[in-house]
């Protein structure tokens, strides 16, 4: 996986196929409801994330991986959130491309595990079209439940546990971003009402995986982003962010618009991705002035 480039040409001959059309400015055009965009009735098998590895692997093609997780809320009413992204994944892809031709996307459909039955949706990291088709075939459960957040740290969760990223073996993060409208969960729960992290990943737990020492777990090995859509008009905005705050600080925890979704990513993106090659630079300086260089 991870193989190919992203080319406007290919997204353009892939939203014909799915009866849709791109505009000058690189975005879909027209209006679509969640439903429109997100067809799926359940989980697709290339989505599921039972007993799987995700890799990023560098190859000669692209030999400096910069791994990106976009982790999108697929609970009810996070529905025209993921449909911007989607319109507009094209003018993210085409402006992460100017700077690096090695970034891949995988990309998360994130639910509640303590009431939803499919609490977690994952595609292969992708370089290419296939991050749009993955995306298209993310399900749109529309649950969630009465207890003010989703199950967002299920992102981290997979992330650390089932990822394997050549950029960790030369030092460097990865990258994962979460998108929703709730507060941040302060557990994961062992078993809800539908689901369980053994059916879900297979994995074996000893009991609920409280946000705090996941965070420092998956720290070390990823820059961890949330933006927080506000397209409720300041629905619960307090409580939303004190809980964000509580981990992440004001840089990784950003409020964002439908309007911005896009830009914001890929600020991001190029962000850290200019980040990765300031520390690649200064190991390099660091080497050839150490004096134990030696010079011929």
């Amino acid at each position: 996986m991870g193989y190919g480039a992203w080319k406007r040409s290919d997204f353009a001959a892939y939203s014909k196929r799915m009866n849709r059309s791109v505009g000058e400015d690189g975005k879909l055009t027209g209006s679509y409801s969640n439903q429109d965009m997100f067809k799926a009735k359940n989980l697709d098998p290339m989505l599921n994330p039972h007993g799987v590895i995700r890799e990023c692997c560098d190859s000669e093609e692209h030999p400096d991986t910069l791994p990106v997780i976009l982790a999108l809320d697929v609970t009810g009413s996070m529905g025209q959130a993921a449909v911007e992204v989607a319109k507009q994944l094209n003018v993210i892809m085409t402006k992460l491309y100017e700077e690096t031709k090695d970034v891949q996307f995988m990309v998360m459909g994130i639910g509640d595990f303590a009431y939803d039955s499919v609490p977690l949706q994952v595609s292969q990291f992708e370089a290419d079209i296939r991050i749009a088709e993955q995306l298209d075939k993310l399900y749109f459960e529309f649950g969630g439940g009465g207890n003010a957040f989703e199950s967002y740290t299920a992102a981290w969760y997979f992330a650390v546990h089932h990822t394997r990223l050549d950029a960790w073996k030369k030092g460097r993060k990865g990258i994962l971003i979460t998108m929703g409208d709730e507060r941040l969960n302060p557990y994961i729960p062992c078993r809800g009402s539908h689901s369980s992290i053994h059916a879900v990943t297979g994995d074996v737990t000893q009991g609920d995986i409280e946000t705090g020492p996941l965070y420092e777990n998956v720290a070390h090995k990823y820059e961890i982003y949330h933006l927080n859509v506000d397209h409720r008009r300041g629905y619960d905005e307090e409580e939303i962010t004190k809980s964000w705050r509580k981990i992440l600080d004001q840089d990784h925890f950003r409020t964002v618009t439908l309007d911005n979704i896009a830009e914001t990513i890929v600020s991001i993106v190029k962000d850290e991705y200019q980040k990765n090659r300031e520390a690649a630079a200064a190991e390099v300086m660091l080497y050839t002035d150490s004096p134990d260089t030696i010079s011929w």
